[in-house]
């Protein structure tokens, strides 16, 4: 605490230094936890140079004198600026993405017309593939809905989907009305999920648990777990963008 006292008042270059260096192993584990299913080619030096980016971001903003734990703040600043570097660089393949647009379309669709989750037959035949085509597809956009509730929920904001669901004090006085709605609208999408969904996304965003952790606290393989989460991301992503039709 003295160290924050010294920080926040004099602005000490030396102190922040010390700060940082004592939450490296911080960046580290949040690095290593999002690392899990990236692309080999990414840089495991490249994300731990973002992490600290965050790091840094969060002991600039972080007010001590709130009796707030500073490795959850600094965890989601750390985790939001590896996320922000990675979709700036574009690193999903464009077939990949294409794929992700056209399963969340075929979601947002059939559910806006049956007011239900349907089934993946029901989207098989929609999409005219066959049901080992679907559970392809979703296995190759996998990666793209790992962290899609960390995304912010609009261009150049820093409010993420996820922080609308858990932090009440992020609503800001200027849009409280539509992020009240988005809140509401992925409250109710949740709970449309399947209860295998819902307890996927739980684990994943709340108590984050990789998807391999996730596969043995619920005795799925791993890919079948890769495959609740993607299907519940879609089925969010599509119950937002449907509102903002």
């Amino acid at each position: 605490m003295l160290l924050w006292k010294q920080w926040k008042e004099y602005s000490d270059h030396e102190i922040k230094k010390k700060l940082i260096e004592s939450y490296i192993p911080l960046v580290q584990f949040v690095v290593n936890r999002v690392a899990i299913g990236l692309p080999k080619n990414i840089s495991h030096d490249d994300l731990q140079s973002y992490g600290v980016i965050g790091l840094i971001d969060a002991l600039e903003k972080f007010d001590y004198e709130r009796g707030l734990k500073f490795e959850t703040y600094a965890s989601f600043r750390i985790r939001g600026s590896i996320l922000d570097h990675l979709r700036k660089g574009d690193w999903v393949p464009r077939s990949i993405r294409e794929k992700s647009k056209k399963l969340e379309e075929a979601y947002k669709t059939l559910e806006q017309k049956h007011l239900r989750s349907v089934t993946d037959l029901e989207v098989c035949e929609f999409l005219d593939v066959s049901e080992s085509e679907f559970n392809k597809m979703l296995q190759e956009i996998s990666i793209t809905t790992l962290y899609s509730l960390d995304e912010p929920v609009q261009e150049e904001e820093t409010e993420t989907r996820k922080s609308l669901l858990v932090d009440k004090s992020a609503i800001q006085p200027e849009s409280k009305v539509e992020e009240m709605h988005i809140k509401e609208t992925l409250a109710k999408a949740v709970e449309k999920l399947t209860e295998k969904e819902r307890v996927v996304v739980s684990l994943y965003y709340y108590e984050d648990l990789s998807l391999s952790e996730i596969s043995e606290v619920m005795s799925l393989t791993p890919s079948r777990i890769s495959q609740l989460h993607s299907k519940a991301i879609l089925r969010l992503r599509g119950a937002l963008n449907s509102k903002q039709d």
